[in-house]
């Protein structure tokens, strides 16, 4: 029963959509009507307010963060083992990609991926995040940043969690993420994926 209130919690926590609530607080249009239609930071960067993009994409990674931080903190409490800090960890990403807020239909889950991982493993994170920066510097493509960041976070996660249960974890969401930029993927083999800065569906 204690674990099941440990996920119902993980996953009321990652439906909370800081796309559509930051959007909200800054007047602007709900980010499921425009752009890529997809609630999460990227999409809100191209409102053109960078303030409003920051803060979601602070809220999405700072939940995946507090709900794996909080799991750490009350399970040995409650009598759980490690096993439950990884479940929760899913648990949350799930809740940002299938919110029960948003009628099921979330975002693409990069930004809560990593507050997870910074929460099982700092360093795995803050790997992934610089992965995103390079690639982003480079080729200047969003979904392209973020497919690059999910193909080598499992190799961050062996390295430093060794073969874990989180290393299971980390790789489930990065299949994942791959299967939400389905549509990207298509866009950019085809070469018709947008750069930051220009029109189209990142």
């Amino acid at each position: 029963m204690t674990m099941m209130v440990f996920i119902l919690l993980a996953y009321l926590l990652g439906s909370i959509p800081f796309a559509v609530v930051t959007s909200w607080i800054f007047g602007l249009p709900d980010p499921r009507t425009f752009g890529s239609k997809n609630p999460g930071a990227t999409n809100i960067l191209r409102s053109g307010n960078k303030v409003a993009a920051i803060l979601t994409f602070l809220g999405d990674a700072g939940k995946g963060w507090i709900a794996v931080a909080l799991a750490q903190h009350f399970a040995p409490i409650w009598g759980l083992d490690s096993d439950a800090v990884t479940v929760v960890a899913l648990a949350v990403f799930l809740g940002h990609l299938w919110p029960v807020f948003l009628h099921f239909k979330g975002g693409r889950g990069v930004a809560t991926a990593v507050g997870v991982m910074i929460g099982l493993n700092p360093w795995t994170g803050l790997l992934a995040v610089a992965t995103w920066i390079v690639v982003a510097a480079i080729w200047r493509i969003s979904s392209l940043s973020a497919l690059a960041t999910a193909l080598i976070a499992p190799v961050y996660a062996w390295m430093f969690l060794d073969f874990e249960a989180s290393t299971l974890v980390i790789f489930i969401m990065s299949v994942l993420i791959f299967w939400r930029h389905k549509s990207n993927i298509t866009n950019l083999i085809s070469g018709k994926e947008a750069r930051f800065g220009k029109s189209g569906t990142p």
